[in-house]
């Protein structure tokens, strides 16, 4: 084998950050993608609000106690933890760290603030924000989700319109539009396709 063969990168797992406003289907765009039967690990989150409807503890989410939640940070066993809505949630970082060393890709599933604190404390975690088509698209599936009050609607739309300000953070953009789950997943994999392809590899290091 010639030495230019030697040169050819190996494969490196990469994190994934699946980012965007409140409504704007993060969750179901995460849903589709497992439904595929993708290699990828897929992160756990940790929260302390209760389930919606059809989720299910250590499927979608950790559903803990804020007691339980208090004892995970005070034993610095959080990735990353922030506070939304009134509510609590958190990577745990073990889980990260192992998925790696398996050599899967990590994809997990944050608030633009979390995204954040995530790509300082790892600034080669590829991040993708999801963005609705357009404010009346994403504001319409806030309201058909019917799980907010009335304050609790004017809470989240305000915090989208702040969160979408903050597209520019990211790596890269993926429009989520009606009725075109198929295109925004096969989107998100061609970016996580062209990120294995990169001359110089990102080098995950947590």
């Amino acid at each position: 084998m010639s030495d230019a063969w030697t040169n050819i990168p190996l494969p490196q797992p990469l994190l994934i950050v699946l980012s965007g406003p409140s409504g704007v289907g993060k969750d179901t765009v995460l849903t589709r993608m497992k439904e595929r039967r993708l290699s990828f690990h897929f992160v756990v989150t940790a929260t302390t609000r209760p389930p919606r409807p059809g989720e299910v503890h250590g499927r979608d989410y950790f559903f803990i106690s804020n007691d339980a939640f208090a004892e995970m940070i005070d034993h610095n066993e959080l990735f990353e933890w922030a506070r939304v809505y009134n509510d609590y949630k958190g990577i745990p970082k073990q889980q990260v760290r192992d998925a790696l060393a398996t050599g899967h890709d990590v994809i997990m599933r944050l608030d633009v603030q979390g995204a954040a604190t995530v790509k300082q404390l790892c600034p080669d975690a590829v991040t993708i924000f999801i963005a609705p088509a357009s404010e009346e698209e994403l504001v319409e599936r806030l309201r058909e989700r019917k799980t907010e009050t009335p304050e609790g609607l004017k809470l989240r739309i305000a915090t989208a319109r702040q969160e979408l300000a903050r597209m520019k953070e990211f790596d890269y953009f993926v429009v989520n539009r009606d009725y075109a789950l198929e295109t925004t997943v096969d989107t998100i994999l061609a970016i996580i396709e062209s990120e294995h392809s990169r001359v110089q590899a990102r080098q995950v290091r947590l």
